[in-house]
């Protein structure tokens, strides 16, 4: 069975890199999955069958989702530049970021109708997806364990008016046929959110078989169990491209700035109307970020979330260099801050 680069996700943004000498010396495969200093790719002439290849320290920033080019001696001789790509903080205190998927057309964020939902995660995972300028759709799972998920349903919906969701009971195919609208062919739709929400539940509903190991959730907390281990892409028989992701634990932004004034435009509106353009949003006269909490038209809980991500954003450079210009950048706020003190104290 032969299938067509664009049945892999092949987009003109790629096809707009190659020259002629790449188009003459080398495949075009993507990578499906990725073991350690292995990645397994698929092309088109290849198809179904995968092949793996070696990745040098050349290219050891390759995911899964990217596209690459092998030479005559199946060599990684180019990675293409990615159109998105979902990286976070790698866990830990070295400055390092973990690349989750990249040329993802999709993100559904799975969130399950039990424990499990937290709007505060929810906006975490908003602001990474929006950062990329990928599309979110919120998927709220076990509907079938939940007697009033209209009230989590008015929950998100309060978040951001246009946001997509839907709600769904994995096990139930009809429900899932819901999602069918976002996985048509060539579109690479990746699955992010806790474990035992029922990721791997809905690939394999919407794939038809039993492609990823699901498992049930602990009866003490309600919490998941990790079921999937690793990032891996699957090729559906609709042409859609779906990727699991392992549950996360944890998931630092880095780089997102953008992603969370998109995911708190409310907020970024208000602050824009406040008196003193350098308002911290707490006690100081004419705050309208204040006035919106006393009238109940904004949450304290978003406002204290929304001051969390960009603080922890802001900690979180990818690269060294980052981290060294935002340390230069606050010895210069505490510089000015105190040549301002200085010169109040000894003013004529």
């Amino acid at each position: 069975m032969n299938t067509t680069l664009l049945q892999l996700g092949w987009k003109p943004h790629f096809q707009q890199q190659l020259s002629l000498e790449d188009l003459e010396n080398c495949a075009i495969y993507r990578v499906f999955a990725q073991h350690r200093s292995q990645i397994v790719c698929l092309g088109s002439e290849h198809y179904p069958h995968p092949k793996t290849f070696q990745v040098t320290h050349h290219f050891n920033d390759i995911t899964v989702g990217d596209w690459v080019l092998i030479d005559s001696n199946n060599q990684i001789v180019k990675r293409l530049d990615r159109f998105s790509l979902a990286q976070r903080k790698a866990a830990g205190t070295e400055i390092k970021t973990q690349r989750i998927a990249a040329n993802v057309d999709t993100i559904f964020i799975v969130m399950s109708l039990n424990q499990d939902f937290n709007l505060n995660r929810l906006e975490r995972y908003l602001a990474l997806v929006k950062s990329m300028q990928v599309e979110p759709v919120v998927i709220l799972t076990k509907a079938d364990l939940c007697e009033n998920y209209d009230d989590f349903a008015a929950q998100v919906q309060r978040l951001d008016p246009f946001l997509t969701f839907e709600i769904v009971n994995a096990l139930d195919n009809k429900s899932v046929q819901a999602l069918q609208k976002y996985s048509q062919t060539g579109n690479t739709v990746a699955f992010i959110g806790s474990s035992g929400v029922g990721k791997s539940t809905l690939v394999n509903s919407l794939s038809g078989n039993e492609i990823q190991k699901t498992g049930s959730i602990r009866e003490d907390d309600d919490k998941g169990r990790h079921t999937t281990t690793s990032r891996q892409m699957q090729l559906l028989p609709n042409g859609a491209l779906l990727l699991d992701t392992p549950g996360m634990r944890e998931l630092q932004l880095v780089n997102s700035a953008e992603g969370i004034a998109d995911t708190f435009n409310d907020i970024e509106q208000l602050a824009s109307e406040c008196r003193f353009h350098d308002c911290q949003h707490e006690s100081e006269p004419g705050c309208a970020i204040q006035a919106a909490i006393v009238d109940e038209k904004l949450d304290v809980r978003r406002l204290r979330n929304y001051q969390k991500l960009l603080k922890e954003d802001l900690h979180n450079p990818s690269t060294v260099h980052e981290r060294r210009q935002a340390d230069k950048k606050l010895h210069k706020f505490y510089k000015t801050t105190q040549q301002g003190k200085y010169d109040l104290k000894y003013k004529d």
